[in-house]
C-alpha cells in the first residue's frame, strides 16, 4: 500500500474494527472524518517502517476516552489535528510522519484524517497491533521508552501540553484531563524518532486491516470470509450465540460492561460470557476461560461476518465470537504484566488462546 485513497477507507475501517477487539472508537465516524479530509486535502502517502529516517520524528495520533461519549461527541477537524500541530511547532526536529497509536475502529482512521490535513505521510504500523484501553499499553512502553511530552485537544478549543514522569503517569493525567474535557479528547503521545519506531512498532497493520476488510466485504457466502480470516490469522472460533443480557456503563473514563450469550448452532445448550473495558478482554464458556487479553477477542455479526464494537452489542443480536493470537511482543513477561487479565482485575492467569482451545478448536 503506497497511498490511502477514498476507496481504501471502508476496507480499512472494517479490518481495523476487527483488530480493535470491539474498541478503538467508532469506525463509521472515523471513516467519515478520513473521507472528508482526503476529499479536501488529497490522498495520504504511506510509509513502511524501513522508509523512516532515523532522526526524524513520528507522531502517533489517537482519541482517548469512553466510546459511549465519543460516539455522541464527534470531534472537529481542529480537535483531530490540534495536538499534532502543537507538538510539530514544539520540536526542533523534523516531523516525518503520522502513525496510528493503535489499530482500532476510529483510531486507525483519525490519523489518516490528521495526516491528510497536515500534508504528512502515515506509517503502515501501530504501537499495539490491536486496541487497548490505557495509553501506557503500547510497545514503546514494553521496551522501556517513556512519553516525554503529551498534547491533547478538545471540542471547546482547549489545548493542553504536559510532561509526564512515565507512561503510567501519562495515562493517569491524560485520563483526568479527558474527564474535564467531557469524556473524550484527541491526543498525541509517544513521539519518537524513526529509529525507535522501527525498533518498537508492529509493522504492516494498516495494510492488514485493509486486507481483512476486503475479504469480509468481497466474499458473499456467510461462512467463507470468516473461515478464510481464521486461516490467515491463525484464529479460533470461540462461540456462536445470541445475546441474552448486556450491561454497559461509563466509569472512570472507560466504557465497562459484560454480555452473556446462549449458544446456537454447534454451541446450542452452552453459554458464553464476554467482559470488556472499551475492548473485549475476557471470554468464558460455561464458566471456563477460552480467551483473554492480550490475545484478540472479536465479535462478528452472525449473518454478515462484519465486526461489531462493544458499543453496538445489543440484546437479541446473533454473534460469532472469534479469537486471534496477539503479537509476540505482548506474550513476554512485561507484556502480560502490562495488559494481561490480572491487570484488569480478572483473577486468572494468561494462557495463549491456542493452549486454551487445544482439541476444542473448531474449524468451519
Amino acid at each position: 500500500m503506497k497511498w490511502i485513497t477514498e476507496e481504501d477507507l471502508e476496507n480499512i475501517s472494517i479490518g481495523a474494527t476487527l483488530l480493535g477487539t470491539g474498541g478503538g472508537g467508532d469506525p463509521f465516524v472515523g471513516r467519515l472524518m478520513a473521507l472528508q479530509a482526503i476529499q479536501k486535502y488529497g490522498p495520504v502517502k504511506v510509509l513502511q517502517l524501513e522508509e523512516l529516517d532515523d532522526d526524524a520524528l513520528v507522531m502517533p495520533v489517537g482519541a482517548i476516552g469512553a466510546p459511549s461519549v465519543s460516539n455522541e461527541k464527534i470531534a472537529s477537524e481542529e480537535e483531530i489535528y490540534g495536538p499534532a500541530e502543537v507538538l510539530k511547532e514544539t520540536f526542533p526536529e523534523r516531523t516525518q510522519a503520522i502513525m496510528p497509536i493503535e489499530i482500532g475502529g476510529g483510531n486507525s482512521l483519525l490519523p489518516i484524517a490528521c495526516a491528510a490535513k497536515m500534508g504528512l505521510p502515515i506509517v503502515d504500523a501501530d504501537a499495539m497491533g490491536r486496541a487497548f484501553p490505557e495509553s501506557q499499553m503500547v510497545t514503546f512502553f514494553l521496551k522501556g521508552y517513556q512519553p516525554e511530552i503529551v498534547a491533547m485537544a478538545d471540542s471547546q478549543g482547549n489545548r493542553v501540553i504536559f510532561y509526564p514522569k512515565d507512561g503510567e503517569w501519562s495515562e493517569k493525567i491524560a485520563r483526568s484531563i479527558t474527564d474535564v474535557m467531557g469524556g473524550s479528547a484527541n491526543m498525541v503521545d509517544n513521539v519518537f524518532p524513526g529509529k525507535v519506531v522501527k525498533e518498537c512498532a508492529i509493522r504492516g497493520t494498516l495494510s492488514l486491516a485493509r486486507q481483512i476488510g476486503a475479504e469480509l466485504t468481497n466474499m458473499k457466502e456467510t461462512t467463507a470470509p470468516v473461515e478464510r480470516l481464521l486461516t490467515r490469522l491463525n484464529g479460533f472460533s470461540l462461540f456462536e450465540g445470541k445475546i441474552n443480557h448486556i450491561e454497559r456503563n461509563v466509569e472512570g473514563g472507560f466504557t465497562r460492561g459484560r454480555a452473556t450469550m446462549t449458544g446456537i448452532s454447534r454451541n446450542k445448550g452452552e453459554e458464553l460470557e464476554l467482559l470488556f473495558q472499551n475492548e473485549l478482554l475476557l471470554a468464558k464458556k460455561d464458566g471456563q476461560v477460552v480467551a483473554s487479553t492480550p490475545d484478540l477477542i472479536c465479535a462478528l455479526d452472525y449473518e454478515t461476518g462484519r465486526p461489531i464494537t462493544t458499543e453496538t452489542l445489543r440484546y437479541g443480536a446473533r454473534i460469532h465470537v472469534i479469537a486471534l493470537p496477539c503479537d509476540p511482543k505482548w506474550r513476554t513477561e512485561k507484556g502480560i504484566e502490562v495488559a494481561g487479565p490480572r491487570y484488569f482485575g480478572y483473577q486468572v492467569d494468561y494462557q495463549p488462546v491456542e493452549e486454551l482451545m487445544g482439541e476444542k478448536a473448531y474449524v468451519l
